[in-house]
């Protein structure tokens, strides 16, 4: 259709000059003079259609063609730029051919043949998304909230020695393969949750509830894991399980403060049973050690006394030998000896030859002897009365 060019408008007809009417005078070209009005408006739109109809809507010399080949190959050209498409460094581009996959795609700018050849989809592939178990939270950062909703019916598992055990945990999955993500699994995440789930009821099933609630955490944390992966690498889900963290291990509410009790009495008894043991590492060595002296000093007495019994038989043999050989020589040898032993062990008293006459004496300074001590030899009851006498009993 032609556009109006002069002819009556729809508004019906204008007047003279533009259905404004006819402008005042003003400067050449239409120019806003001092004081004038603006440019001719109705002369613009006019001087715009047929430049439009001259050069689109009317060619002269059977430009039509060259027209619509050229409108052709722009609707080509967009519909072959469509084609191309950015995968983000955190995706990974899976390409499909009429539906089918055919490649994958690395991050960057890539291109595929355009709608309805090849399309492509660009699948988060890095980041760590979360499933909770036993509990609802709205903030994925922090699983266990105080705004978290308990759901028993997922929470509440039975023990291998026949307990209820209320255990919430949180599942930490990526994706690991684009293509079997997409295409092997309808919906991953259900899959996940209810692999998961199973897992964590066969390895609580298997384990007594005090291990489950004190020690064994880590160990069951790394069993649901690894027994997850198994099932989602059975189906062929595109995943990897990265991590499977215990958020609360807790006996039912109906019976919690019991178990606590227990829980504390079983902490009394593991403290006493470290002070006892503590005591027994300290006496008992102390006790081995003090045995251990006694016995050297047994031992060493049992030694000195072997010797000194083996020395005095030596010692008598020789003196026998010796006596055999020379009696006489031996015998004053041996009153010699034990005078001189007599004798330092008694007072002397030394009496000169000439005096004649002697009273008896008595000597007072002598302790008597104590119990138990050797008793010392008896002090003479008179001073002997000859020299000769006196020589031999005071004197070598």
């Amino acid at each position: 259709m032609a556009l109006n060019s002069g002819g009556p408008s729809p508004w019906g007809n204008p007047r003279p000059g533009g259905p404004w009417g006819t402008p005042p005078p003003g400067p050449p070209g239409g120019g806003r003079g001092p004081g004038g009005p603006g440019p001719d408006l109705d002369d613009l739109i006019r001087r715009a259609q047929d430049w439009v109809r001259a050069n689109l809507w009317m060619p002269k010399g059977g430009g039509s063609g060259r027209i619509a080949a050229i409108l052709g190959l722009l609707v080509i050209g967009i519909w072959a730029a469509s084609g191309i498409y950015r995968v983000q460094p955190d995706e990974e581009g899976v390409v499909l051919r009429f539906g089918a996959y055919n490649r994958n795609a690395a991050p960057g700018l890539n291109y595929h043949l355009p709608w309805p050849v090849e399309t492509a989809l660009t699948p988060r592939v890095t980041t760590e998304n979360l499933i909770f178990i036993g509990f609802r939270s709205g903030d994925p950062s922090a699983p266990r909230t105080v705004s978290g909703r308990d759901v028993l019916e997922e929470s509440l598992m039975l023990t291998g020695d026949e307990n209820i055990i209320d255990i919430d945990f949180v599942v930490r999955w990526r994706v690991r393969d684009a293509a079997e993500f997409l295409f092997n699994t309808r919906n991953p995440e259900v899959t996940i949750k209810s692999a998961a789930e199973s897992m964590m009821r066969e390895v609580i099933g298997r384990t007594p509830i005090q291990p489950a609630l004190t020690e064994a955490r880590g160990q069951i944390e790394t069993q649901v894991a690894q027994g997850t992966q198994a099932i989602m690498d059975q189906y062929k889900a595109g995943v990897a399980i990265t991590q499977v963290q215990l958020q609360k291990v807790d006996p039912p509410a109906a019976v919690i403060e019991a178990f606590r009790d227990v829980q504390r009495a079983a902490a009394d008894k593991e403290r006493q049973r470290n002070e006892a043991e503590a005591y027994r590492n300290d006496i008992i060595p102390r006790a081995r050690g003090e045995a251990e002296r006694m016995m050297q000093e047994a031992q060493g007495f049992r030694d000195s006394q072997e010797a000194r019994a083996k020395g005095e038989a030596t010692r008598f043999v020789s003196v026998l030998g010796a006596y055999r050989q020379a009696q006489d020589i031996t015998m004053r040898r041996l009153y010699l000896e034990t005078m001189e032993d007599i004798l330092r062990r008694n007072p002397k008293v030394i009496v000169d030859d000439r005096l004649q006459g002697l009273v008896p004496f008595l000597n007072l300074s002598e302790q008597p002897p104590r119990a138990g001590n050797r008793p010392a030899a008896p002090a003479p009851s008179a001073l002997p009365t000859t020299p000769r006498a006196a020589q031999q009993g005071g004197t070598r």
